[in-house]
């Protein structure tokens, strides 16, 4: 009896110890998962082996045998599917990239006409903020693209600047560079001005913390910018050389093309995140106290340097965590392109290569794990520099 009273207290205590319990329901939720995902790996390998599909990626060695209209690397039909990658990976980050920067700029600049005291450039900021946030993206893709650029007039009475820029329904011509003689040491120039800049703001700080006198960086640093390279083109030769495009009987020819398409998209994300941005800096703007405000101008600090060397940084606390969602969301809706045919890794990678292939577990993954990788590089970047602008508390 003592025995079958001890093991009962024994079983009790191991259910009602919540260490124990936490325990047990750990290893049962592991084993579920293996078991979960065990059975799904060896269903869909016992499905490919019944309809003859083989698995790997092999594939990627194959010849692609179609045409690409944008890529920012050599390609020709004759390669393999994987420079389609590579070209489809390029590509989804070209509109990435040009989208956060153009939709940060505008984003900005809503924000804080948000609070201008100006009411027509507050009313405008409202009114756009308050119509582009609340049209789906895909809607403002579709509309740029066919009521936008669609429109346009054909290459022979295209729109010109300068005779050097053609704007038609079929994208921007614009002229396109080649390396020249004075290539690299241009490039050379280049570090050594950024490494000037970088010095001479450095001493500007120091100056200023030991005498309190200021000293004109910004337009020091934009004379060394292009002054030093451009004293290198003079004497070293031009790094670069224009291939203008020109206008013939039916067409343009020469320089480099932007295709509608990735005209359309960009623009579409830029203006639609952009909405959303401008109520992120809006709000954190308004988070700093308005003390702060008034301090700096009894400094005698004027309202543009109040705004740009007091709230701004201190409202980029409030501001980075939710910028950084925004940016995700635009580097995920980077692949509505597909709905208008604009080569990326959706359109490309998991929809032509995956329909001549039929390797679908294998482009699909690879797709997914790109725009995972994506996430997580956008979310890391932006992580540290929140940890490098966040306040230390003593």
């Amino acid at each position: 009896m003592r025995t079958i009273a001890k093991t009962g207290a024994a079983r009790g205590s191991l259910l009602t110890d919540p260490q124990a319990r936490a325990w047990l329901f750990q290893i049962v939720a592991v084993i579920t998962v293996v078991g979960i995902g065990w059975f799904l790996f060896y269903n869909t390998q016992t499905n490919l082996a019944h309809r003859g599909i083989t698995s790997g990626f092999g594939f990627l060695d194959n010849a692609a045998g179609f045409g690409i209209s944008q890529h920012l690397i050599d390609y020709s039909e004759s390669d393999s599917y994987g420079r389609v990658f590579w070209v489809g990976l390029l590509n989804t980050l070209l509109v990435s990239v040009i989208g956060i920067v153009l939709a940060t700029i505008i984003g900005f600049v809503l924000g804080v006409a948000r609070l201008s005291p100006n009411w027509l450039i507050r009313q405008i900021a409202t009114v756009y903020i308050e119509t582009f946030r609340n049209i789906p993206p895909l809607l403002q893709i579709f509309f740029v693209y066919f009521a936008v650029i669609g429109p346009l007039p054909g290459p022979r009475d295209s729109l010109s600047l300068w005779d050097v820029i053609f704007v038609n329904n079929r994208g921007v011509q614009m002229p396109s560079p080649s390396a020249g003689e004075g290539f690299w040491p241009f490039w050379g120039a280049m570090f050594v001005a950024l490494v000037a800049i970088v010095m001479l703001n450095r001493w500007a700080r120091a100056r200023r913390h030991a005498t309190g006198q200021t000293f004109p960086v910004f337009w020091a640093s934009l004379a060394l910018f292009i002054g030093i390279p451009g004293l290198c083109s003079l004497l070293l030769g031009a790094p670069f050389l224009w291939e203008i495009p020109e206008l013939q009987r039916f067409n343009i020819r020469g320089g480099w093309v932007v295709i509608p398409e990735l005209v359309s998209i960009v623009l579409a994300l830029s203006i639609y995140t952009a909405a959303f941005i401008g109520e992120t800096v809006r709000a954190g703007i308004q988070s700093v106290s308005h003390g702060q405000t008034e301090a700096a101008a009894s400094l005698g600090l004027r309202p543009g340097r109040v705004l740009r060397l007091v709230i701004i940084p201190q409202a980029m606390r409030v501001i980075i965590p939710p910028l950084t969602s925004q940016y995700l969301n635009l580097a995920k809706n980077s692949s509505l392109a597909a709905a208008i045919g604009y080569p990326d890794m959706v359109s490309l990678f998991a929809g032509t290569v995956l329909n001549q292939t039929g390797q679908a577990i294998e482009t699909m993954a690879i797709t997914m794990s790109v725009y995972l990788a994506i996430s997580i590089s956008i979310s890391l970047l932006m992580n540290g520099y929140n940890k490098r602008i966040a306040l230390i508390e003593r």
